[in-house]
């Protein structure tokens, strides 16, 4: 059995699928790890680093497609690539359904066992493949180190002989992982963080990390049973856009996280409470690839709009691509792990199983 993982588009995506401490547990399951030249070069990873702990590297990519039972990528491969994938063959990664729908049934018409990690269910056992926490507490953590970092003014407060500097107060908008890894973070380097989410039980999270919670009153939780957060109501929107307007006049840094799987991102901080915010403010929008969480917000853009700068982050991992892909590889070591019979020593596509019958794109 031969597991295969071939370069990114470098210039797109710098994390990769396979590193090479992760080699050796591949192979104590009966797999051969099959790499192409320089495959993780970018990162200081040599492939003497790989070939050392047991992998095979490969001058062409079209052989290690072809020869792989499974292809392990971060993202959907490119149309050509897609094109060598034969039957029975099974690709991992994350795919995006919601955006290469199209593309992800043409290759599964050809009997290929696509698996989107993204959506994998928010249950106990699938904890150590959820690639989507592993990342997004990274992404929570560089998105406040970027904007403090390009914040013109000192984030804690200081006391000194000439006088104080007040502590930077801080938003962060969306409490799931990312949004509370950012709270931590936050608070750490000494900012006041106010924190809002649509979902009631993130509440008692922020307040357990120091930050303190914006409620909307009288508003039904907006939580689906997987944990994930919903579309919210028009009431619940107008009603927080008011107490955000207020509030954000006497925020200094916004960090948006919100994002609802498989949705365009939620417009949440509007150009009207953008002009309130004061002079030299920053907003860092970490849901910029889906639309973003400001109206002003533009990818890999920053835009200025009466003193206030919106940063538009489409993929922030690239900041982090070793850190990131280390998790990486260990979240989709474990979900092969899950899908491979070690008894029959093949990998068996079990639909009872909560997990791949989530993860597998029908």
């Amino acid at each position: 059995m031969i597991i295969g993982s071939i370069s990114e588009n470098k210039n797109l995506e710098k994390r990769v699928s396979v590193t090479p401490d992760i080699i050796k547990k591949y192979n104590s399951l009966g797999f051969k790890v099959y790499l192409n030249r320089n495959y993780a070069s970018h990162l200081g990873i040599s492939d003497s680093d790989y070939e050392i702990e047991g992998a095979k590297i490969l001058e062409n990519e079209e052989d290690i497609i072809k020869n792989s039972n499974a292809m392990l990528q971060v993202n959907i491969p490119n149309d050509k690539n897609l094109e060598k994938l034969s039957e029975n063959q099974i690709l991992i990664g994350v795919l995006n359904p919601f955006v290469n729908e199209k593309k992800l049934k043409e290759i599964s018409s050809k009997k290929i066992n696509c698996f989107s990690l993204e959506l994998l269910p928010r249950i106990t056992r699938a904890q150590s493949m959820d690639i989507l926490s592993s990342q997004a507490n990274l992404a929570g953590y560089k998105a406040v180190i970027d904007s403090f970092a390009y914040f013109q003014r000192a984030i804690p407060m200081m006391m000194t002989a000439a006088g104080t500097i007040s502590a930077a107060k801080v938003l962060v908008v969306g409490a799931g992982v990312a949004g509370l890894q950012a709270i931590a973070t936050a608070k750490r380097m000494g900012a006041i963080v106010f924190a809002t989410d649509v979902r009631l039980a993130s509440k008692e999270q922020v307040e357990s990390l120091g930050g303190k919670f914006l409620t909307v009153e009288g508003v039904e939780n907006l939580e689906t049973e997987g944990g994930y957060a919903k579309e919210a109501t028009d009431d619940f929107k107008k009603k927080q856009e008011d107490l955000l307007k207020e509030t954000l006049k006497k925020i200094d840094i916004v960090i948006c996280t919100a994002l609802i799987p498989g949705k365009k991102a939620p417009l949440i901080i509007k150009k009207e409470m953008i002009d309130v915010m004061p002079n030299g403010s920053v907003i860092y929008d970490l849901a910029a690839a889906q639309g973003g969480n400001s109206e002003l917000t533009k990818a890999d853009e920053i835009i200025k709009s009466k003193g206030v700068e919106i940063m538009g982050e489409a993929n922030i991992l690239n900041k982090l691509p070793v850190s990131a892909s280390n998790l990486y590889s260990k979240n989709m070591y474990n979900f092969i792990n899950n899908l491979f019979n070690k008894e029959k020593k093949s990998f068996e596509i079990n639909l009872e199983d909560e997990i791949i019958e989530k993860t597998m794109i029908k």
